[in-house]
């Protein structure tokens, strides 16, 4: 089968940074599908694993977002069937979804939406499981028309996470939501993903976010360069609120800053539930399920923001380009073979 891989720890300027492959088709065993990848997007995940791990001359599959139709099933399999269309994240410590076929688990599968062709659904499973468990996992953020309400602040609500994390607070929460961007073009994204207000992140941002949210927010999730927010980020955050974050931050964050107001600091990282089998990994494919179920509803839209053709190498060093500028709007996405 035709694969996307890289040898080495290179510059994505080097023609070698990846490379177009053959490798064996694999075979399902188990709870595993096996899909034919129609469509991928590329994530920040993506850039850090090929800059960071090395796998020294082998051929390291990356990928963690695709859509295609599942083409064969293991002994175990009892969510899906040969000719259902799929869409997933995958897992972290298998190999990825560049690749013409791919073995996922199916607990951590969805269906794709029947409203989306698979450019347009390959765009949302990472990020939606990351804005999902973020908002109601780990924030535990009320759902539904409740009494309270609140404010939720989304820092670097432009990008992917932050887009599908603005819409499920809109649309699902009764708070008001405030997206960070620092440019007018990014301003209007977060503000058409359905933000009540859009703030710029640069400069004072405590004053910016009291401008529309004078009594401070209940809930932040933090999407990148934490550290350079974190104390402001403390500052707004209302007493007993919570942060939540899914970035690398440069430099230690101080959490004794956290203790007067009695805040709450809490992690996201989408690849848990896989990466230790827990009891409840099936909880993704339910999430993915109801994901489509709200997009086909047209409650949710797919954060596709450019298409830039066939998955190849050539298209792919392009794609990883632009996640490595950091001044991505929504998703990048590459479709066929």
């Amino acid at each position: 089968m035709k694969a996307v891989a890289y040898r080495n720890s290179l510059p994505i300027t080097d023609t070698q940074s990846l490379i177009d492959v053959e490798l064996p088709q694999p075979v399902p065993q188990g709870r595993d599908v096996l899909v034919q990848v129609e469509a991928i997007s590329v994530n920040p995940v993506d850039t850090k694993v090929r800059q960071r791990n090395n796998p020294e001359g082998s051929d390291k599959v990356l990928g963690w977002d695709a859509a295609g139709t599942v083409v064969a099933v293991g002994a175990d399999v009892t969510l899906f069937k040969p000719g259902d269309a799929v869409y997933y994240a995958g897992a972290i410590d298998r190999s990825g979804s560049n690749a013409q076929f791919q073995l996922v688990d199916e607990r951590i599968v969805g269906r794709k939406p029947s409203t989306l062709d698979f450019a347009e659904a390959a765009a949302m499973p990472l990020t939606a499981i990351t804005a999902w468990e973020m908002l109601f996992d780990r924030l535990n953020v009320p759902r539904g028309s409740t009494a309270r309400s609140g404010v939720i602040l989304v820092i670097g609500g432009a990008g992917g996470v932050g887009s599908m994390a603005i819409q499920l607070a809109r649309r699902l929460t009764n708070f008001t939501v405030i997206g960070t961007a620092s440019r007018d073009d990014t301003q209007a994204w977060v503000k058409a993903m359905g933000a009540h207000h859009a703030v710029n992140h640069h400069g004072d941002l405590v004053a910016a976010v009291k401008a529309v949210a004078p009594q401070g927010v209940d809930y932040v999730l933090s999407l990148t360069h934490t550290e350079q927010h974190f104390r402001s980020l403390v500052e707004l955050l209302k007493p007993q609120g919570k942060l939540a974050l899914i970035d690398d931050p440069a430099t230690p964050l101080d959490i004794t800053l956290l203790k007067p107001k009695s805040l709450s600091l809490h992690w996201e990282f989408m690849y848990t539930r896989s990466l230790f089998h827990t009891d409840d990994m099936q909880a993704q494919h339910v999430l993915l399920n109801e994901v489509a179920d709200l997009v086909d509803a047209g409650v949710l839209r797919t954060t596709l923001r450019e298409n830039i053709g066939t998955i190849n190498a050539a298209n792919l060093r392009r794609a990883h380009t632009q996640v490595e500028s950091a001044s991505t709007i929504g998703k990048v996405v590459l479709s066929g073979w």
